[in-house]
């Protein structure tokens, strides 16, 4: 049996793994580096870090692109449910579980002596249960593993649980507690969506994969309901998009209250009072501009936004050169496709017409919609998007 961390303090090394969309490990990778820890990327799905109880505390507040954060708290083989339930008995689960907060299971088993996953729940719910703790719900196979990249919401545990992930993989199990509570893409600002709304996380993929800087102009012509400007106005003026949220390892027994305030102080101190450029987002639904102006308020950002009802052929642009940063429609339906070409070799007209010296960054459908730009690509990652596989592409405009 591998060593079990014990009991956390401010400043005992735990084993970390930041759960990520696909294909946003490596940006997730160098969020953690500009944080100052040391990733890891394994397989694909997230990013293993190892770090105290407080960079767990900044990882949560601060990471753009991550879905989650685990704490591995015990690995150890196992090939029987007895020997399951005597080596998960050595956990210190009183140190990690808050007091009263139900606890939920998901749990994944592959390539195992033990593939039951129900039998398997039921030890661990056991050991849990023995503890002092309460196990309020299991899930099965589907969604459980911690490097599982989709992470997904449907059948998610309650918003007041401790989440706990077992996954055991050729006999090896590893627990793991979820300190981040809801997804790290829910920042607690969009309540107003528009028809195909964008995570956060993957608007902010895209702004970092356009390798923006902050100071230079920002256009999103195709801004919905503005989760692109938001996201790109939260890392202009350095604010931590978990700033106004609150995460499960808040209510774990080890953790000191006073030190979050320590650490939203610490984060107020270097935010800017405002976006250094012009950040744009248009669009021509009028709902659309509506809920991206409600969901910028929320944000608190909504003076750093001009946000306009504009058809992408009417689009105005601040002097240069900046970036385009943007999430186009798709199109679903083979009738859609005509107009969708018609669309991008639009965009591109637009692009060469207002954009020379700019860098463009999208993400497109993989049927290669951008090919009818005209301009040259090349691909940044691939990732998922409404259970639809999508890339992100960047490319210059020609300055002539």
């Amino acid at each position: 049996m591998s060593e079990i961390p014990s009991p956390p303090d401010r400043s005992t090394p735990l084993a970390l793994y930041a759960v990520t969309a696909p294909g946003l490990d490596p940006l997730t990778a160098a969020e953690l580096a500009g944080l100052g820890l040391t990733p890891t990327i394994g397989e694909p799905g997230g990013v293993s870090f190892e770090a105290s109880l407080d960079d767990l505390a900044r990882a949560n507040l601060w990471l753009r692109t991550a879905s989650r954060i685990l704490a591995r708290v015990a690995s150890f083989h196992v090939r029987a449910l007895g020997e399951l339930e005597r080596k998960a008995a050595t956990v210190p689960w009183q140190t990690w579980l808050p007091p009263g907060v139900p606890v939920h299971l998901r749990v994944s088993c592959r390539k195992s002596r033990l593939y039951h996953q129900k039998a398997v729940a039921e030890r661990i719910g056991r050991v849990i249960g023995a503890a002092g703790g309460v196990v309020g719900g299991r899930d099965g196979a589907d969604g459980a593993d911690e490097t599982d990249p989709a992470d997904r919401t449907d059948g998610a545990p309650a918003r007041d649980t401790q989440l706990v992930v077992v996954r055991i993989f050729r006999d090896e199990c590893t627990i793991s507690l979820d300190s981040s509570g809801d997804l790290l893409h829910r920042r607690g600002y969009r309540l107003a969506s528009g028809k195909a709304p964008l995570r956060e996380t993957l608007a902010a993929a895209l702004l970092l994969a356009s390798r923006w800087d902050g100071i230079s102009p920002l256009v999103d012509p195709f801004a919905g309901s503005g989760t692109i400007p938001i996201e790109a106005a939260l890392l202009a003026r350095r604010i931590p998009p978990g700033r106004h949220r609150t995460f499960a390892f808040q209510r774990w027994p080890s953790w000191e209250a006073a030190r979050w305030q320590e650490l939203l102080a610490a984060a107020d101190s270097i935010s800017l009072p405002q976006a250094p450029a012009p950040i744009i987002g248009a669009d021509r639904d009028a709902g659309a501009i509506e809920a991206a102006g409600a969901n910028a308020i929320r944000a608190g950002v909504a003076g750093d936004l001009d946000l306009r009802r504009l058809a992408l052929s009417s689009l105005e642009v601040p002097p240069g050169p900046g970036v385009m940063v943007s999430n186009p429609p798709y199109g679903v339906r083979v009738s859609e496709q005509r107009d969708l070409r018609d669309l991008y070799a639009r965009l591109g007209q637009v692009a060469r017409r207002l954009l020379p010296g700019w860098r463009v960054t999208l993400l497109v459908p993989a049927s290669r919609l951008e090919r009818y730009t005209g301009l040259s690509w090349q691909e940044d990652f691939r990732s998922r998007n409404g259970g639809l596989e999508v890339r992100a592409v960047s490319a210059e405009v020609p300055d002539v």
